[in-house]
């Protein structure tokens, strides 16, 4: 009897597989995407986003709302909010009484504010009344009060010259300010608690237990460029609530009238701001612990010298956690030699004794957490792809974001322990009809010894022993890493092209962030040295290992995975085709025309000049482009600032003027990133029927060899 039924499941099973089919570009856009996870004070339940695209007025909309579901899974998740525009950051009144999210309900010019609703449902009021969106925000411990950040208005004077379109903005001269007010939850009252111009408010702040102070972070100006950014305490005058003169719907100017930024000691009405990081550097995202000790945040220590306009260039650096000892004002750098990865955002135990993050651990993400008595780091999952975490008041319960090579992001619960892992949620059920191919995390030796890693998407029925054809794809960063998690999305919709035969290599080469201090370092003035051969050398191994195919191999990639794609193609013709997406081509136009020339400062030893500029030109696919024989399709934003539509129209003339096959095409409104439904469908098919013609032949088939 035990054979028949095992006999009958593996039937069962082989029949289940028959009935799926291929993944497709829909089915990549029909993901539904988890927003992060909150756990209630007492960890019944947890709340988190939900964001889907929706037909609306003719096109496709991204919208998100809230969804709730009890951590004992004994009930399915439900969706709790509905505001036309969507719905997001979520959170747990300390108490447990209430849920708070930020959305632009009411007319088409309403500005995003924070609405509240009561725990067992009902209709959410509005709390805050700002002028501009509210961009974070977080709850007072005795839940009577909300500080949130929103950025200044405009004056009347300006909106009037916008209007007659008189608006005319000088380049790094005309910033708008981020700053924190408090929302009395009983009376909506706000209070101003920060103004000025000598910082600009960054992420969300973080209060004290006893409520009457909070820390932030803020940087020194709006620039992307300008890495000096640090944390602040603010001390509020009055604590009870009404922290100050009311300032409803006043969010021009600090209530007393006084528009001056206050420096760090007693000068404001509202509150005595301290700076307490002293790094010249990058410094964010601060945490209080709940025994109200210590102040945990993360830096990237930074002794570069400064820019003639006083700005901070970039470091390459994994960003170290750091602590803070409120009494003894003395600041702990807790990078160790046994730990030198990405310190992540730090999330407090209960206790207040260990912090908790994510980071990338070569091919994962795995949970880590630093103990402040031992002085020691400690690994709390293996072999996990986490996205966040949240932890329950009592430190029993953990709230976590987390997917798989065959699943989505979903929520999940478990004890500190992290050894009990239970899922509460099935966002995308529409995945168990769709075929997906298996992964493969992979090492290799690189040209010079060093060990590689990369994940390998195998083809939908993959055997071994046939050849594939084999598309490489690049990450950005170039500090990004790949890890072994869902792959029906991303860039190409890897597992559409799984379905369809293909293999997908998706390498981790030097430069890459997961893989320690050094590793991240390694591509330092080496733009396409090290990390070239690294991928090169990694398509070798899946060669020799008779996965793929050497004469149908395709390279593609976006931001620095452009830059490699675009480097890649002068420098061998292995690859039958290649797609460039807002690729970096001409590192010397680059560092004068993008938002971030800091980053380029840090890896090409400095500003071009006499003893760069050698470098910035020599690492530039446009300097070689005569080399180039490979069919190369060039996608790029339209509005893209970080890498700007130069780069892409210098290798487009430079490849047409040279008779060599290629197409441009450029997408209106988008930006880097991609954010609009059709531009990122037609981006996917386009690489695709790109990259099939040249490597299959028109209207080609993939034909795995033996």
């Amino acid at each position: 009897m035990r054979k028949l039924l095992i006999v009958l499941t593996l039937i069962a099973t082989g029949a289940a597989a028959q009935t799926r089919r291929p993944a497709t570009f829909d089915d990549v856009l029909s993901i539904k995407g988890i927003q992060g996870a909150t756990i209630s004070p007492d960890g019944k339940w947890v709340i988190y986003g939900v964001r889907e695209w929706v037909s609306e007025k003719d096109t496709m909309e991204s919208r998100t709302h809230v969804w709730k579901v009890a951590t004992d899974g004994h009930s399915p998740a439900r969706q709790i909010t509905f505001g036309d525009k969507g719905d997001s950051q979520a959170q747990f009144s300390p108490d447990g009484k209430f849920i708070s999210f930020v959305s632009a309900r009411g007319s088409a010019e309403a500005k995003s504010q924070i609405y509240v609703m009561s725990l067992e449902g009902g209709e959410a009021w509005k709390l805050t009344d700002a002028k501009e969106n509210v961009s974070s925000y977080s709850w007072a411990p005795d839940a009577s009060r909300v500080a949130f950040v929103t950025t200044d208005p405009r004056s009347a004077a300006e909106e009037a010259d916008i209007k007659k379109r008189d608006d005319e903005r000088v380049f790094e001269g005309d910033f708008r300010f981020q700053h924190v007010w408090i929302a009395d939850v009983s009376s909506k009252e706000m209070t101003r608690i920060t103004e000025g111009t000598a910082w600009t408010v960054q992420g969300q702040p973080s209060w004290s237990p006893d409520g009457k102070q909070f820390a932030f972070g803020a940087a020194t100006t709006p620039m992307l460029r300008d890495n000096r950014r640090d944390v602040y305490i603010a001390t509020i005058a009055q604590a009870s609530g009404r922290t100050g003169q009311q300032a409803s719907g006043r969010t021009g100017q600090q209530a007393s009238g006084r528009t001056g930024q206050q420096a760090s000691g007693p000068t404001g009405q509202q509150a005595r701001i301290e700076k307490i990081s002293t790094n010249w550097g990058n410094d964010g995202s601060p945490r209080w612990s709940q025994d109200g000790a210590t102040i945990a945040w993360v830096g990237e220590p930074n002794t570069t010298a400064a820019l003639p306009d006083g700005t901070a260039s970039s470091v390459v650096m994994q960003q170290r956690l750091m602590l803070y000892d409120l009494k003894a004002k003395t600041i702990k750098d807790t990078l160790t030699p046994a730990f030198d990865s990405e310190a992540g955002n730090p999330v407090w135990t209960n206790e207040g004794k260990r912090v908790m993050f994510v980071t990338g651990k070569r091919a994962y993400n795995e949970a880590f957490a630093y103990d402040l008595t031992s002085g020691a780091y400690s690994q709390l999952t293996q072999k996990r792809t986490i996205n966040g975490t949240s932890i329950s008041k009592d430190g029993r319960t953990i709230a976590l974001t987390m997917d798989a090579p065959d699943s989505a992001t979903e929520i999940y619960v478990t004890d500190p322990s992290f050894a009990n892992l239970k899922r509460l949620t099935n966002t995308n059920p529409q995945l168990a009809e769709v075929q997906q191919g298996e992964t493969e995390v992979i090492t290799w030796k690189s040209s010079d010894g060093v060990e590689i890693e990369g994940v390998l998407l195998k083809p939908v029925g993959f055997q071994s022993g046939r050849k594939y054809p084999t598309l490489v794809v690049a990450h950005g960063g170039p500090a990004g890493a790949y890890v072994n998690g869902f792959r029906l999305g991303g860039l190409e919709g890897g597992q559409v092209w799984a379905g369809k035969g293909w293999a997908v290599f998706y390498p981790n080469p030097r430069g890459s962030s997961n893989y320690g201090q050094k590793t991240l370092a390694a591509n330092v003035n080496d733009w396409g040295g090290g990390d070239f051969k690294d991928i090169m050398t990694g398509v070798d191994a899946l060669v020799a290992r008779g996965i793929a195919d050497p004469d149908k191999l395709a390279h593609v990639g976006w931001s620095y995975g452009g830059y490699m794609t675009a480097w890649t193609i002068t420098q061998t013709t292995r690859y039958k085709v290649a797609m460039v997406g807002a690729g970096l081509t001409n590192m010397w136009s680059m560092y004068g025309t993008n938002d971030i020339p800091s980053v380029l400062i840090a890896y090409f030893g400095g500003i071009p000049n006499k003893q760069t500029l050698p470098l910035y030109l020599d690492r530039s696919a446009m300097s070689h482009i005569d080399k180039v024989t490979t069919p190369t399709l060039i996608l790029h934003g339209a509005n893209d600032e970080r890498v700007p539509t130069g780069q892409a129209y210098e290798l487009y003339r430079g490849l047409k003027d040279r008779g060599k096959a290629t197409e441009l095409v450029f997408y209106p409104r988008e930006g880097h990133g991609f954010t609009e439904y059709y531009h990122q469908k037609d981006r996917m098919q386009r690489i695709y029927d790109w990259v099939s013609k040249y490597t299959l032949g028109p209207g080609g088939t993939t034909t795995a060899q033996q």
